[in-house]
């Protein structure tokens, strides 16, 4: 087999797995979110805070790994407002989640003037170092690992612990029942609120993990626009996945191939317009939604405001 064409077959692959990083951290809590019964729009906004303060927090550190760590947070913060208007105040979780994504982006927008003292981009920063020489000396797999990075090893390993903690132990029940029935678990006395929060402010933080996915990998600044649709599409991934954390991930790995042959496609010299290669990854999503989101069944509880003690 030709050496050029296995090469490509690497990239795509390694593209691909880049690509569904941090879709996998959005979709993964959006399936924590809305187990629990709590629809998160708002993923998009999270990932953006999330890419911001990635790149603040490695900026006056000069540690990237804190800056993740700040990613975490400010994901995790802005999550608990989302946690707040849905859960305490019953906002529509819709309007709710929209209402956060928008303050995403003018508070980034806002802060990237005052900390940063410029518009459209920050300063760049360092990303966690990867052994990308040592990678690629490893026997057979070698070539594909030196194209990934610490984040594709960490989503995958969230997904295998995510699936586990949702149906192998006690905490994953109490959050099925709180998403499917929250009446029954409450008169057996889970707590439906707190769990409700926990799983919100979860998938928050997530959601922040993946905003700094974006911003500390390849980039190595925040610009604004470049979560760039992502919380939606993982969001879709959510829905495909049918609530599930493989599942999730399955999705999240076929719309980055969408993204990753977008990106391959504009070498091959066919006289398109841009825009239609930047389109593909959207177009795959809808198509998605429109043929299986009849054919899934969500959370019976998602979406639905909790009263205790209402009949």
């Amino acid at each position: 087999m030709d050496n050029a064409f296995i090469l490509s077959i690497i990239a795509i692959i390694g593209s691909t797995l880049r690509q569904a990083t941090p879709l996998i951290f959005a979709a993964l809590g959006g399936v924590f979110s809305e187990r629990a019964g709590v629809v998160n729009i708002g993923l998009e906004g999270m990932l953006t805070m999330g890419a911001f303060f990635a790149v603040y927090g490695s900026f006056v550190t000069k540690n990237p790994w804190i800056g993740v760590v700040f990613a975490i947070i400010a994901g995790a913060a802005t999550a608990v407002i989302h946690a707040f208007l849905s859960i305490h105040l019953k906002a529509e979780q819709v309007i709710s989640g929209t209402a956060i994504n928008l303050f995403a982006s003018a508070i980034t927008s806002y802060l990237l003037m005052v900390l940063f003292k410029r518009q459209g981009q920050t300063d760049g920063v360092g990303t966690p170092y990867y052994p990308k020489d040592f990678m690629g000396k490893i026997p057979i797999i070698g070539g594909l690992l030196k194209e990934i990075n610490w984040y594709v090893f960490i989503a995958f390993g969230l997904v295998i612990l995510a699936n586990y903690v949702l149906y192998k132990t006690p905490l994953g029940l109490r959050i099925r029942a709180v998403g499917e029935h929250p009446r029954a678990a409450d008169t057996l006395g889970i707590s439906v609120y707190k769990i409700r929060y926990f799983c919100v402010i979860l998938s928050g933080a997530l959601a922040g993990l993946g905003g700094a996915s974006i911003s500390l990998s390849t980039t190595n600044l925040f610009r604004e626009g470049m979560v760039s649709g992502r919380g939606f599409i993982a969001l879709a991934a959510v829905v495909f996945g049918n609530w599930k954390p493989a599942g999730a991930m399955g999705a999240c790995l076929i719309f980055a191939f969408a993204e990753a042959f977008q990106i391959v496609a504009q070498g091959f010299g066919w006289t398109l317009p841009t825009e239609f290669y930047s389109a593909i990854p959207y177009v795959i999503t809808m198509i998605v939604l429109a043929g299986f989101v009849g054919k899934t069944i969500s959370p019976a509880a998602d979406g639905v405001p909790y009263e205790k003690g209402e009949k």
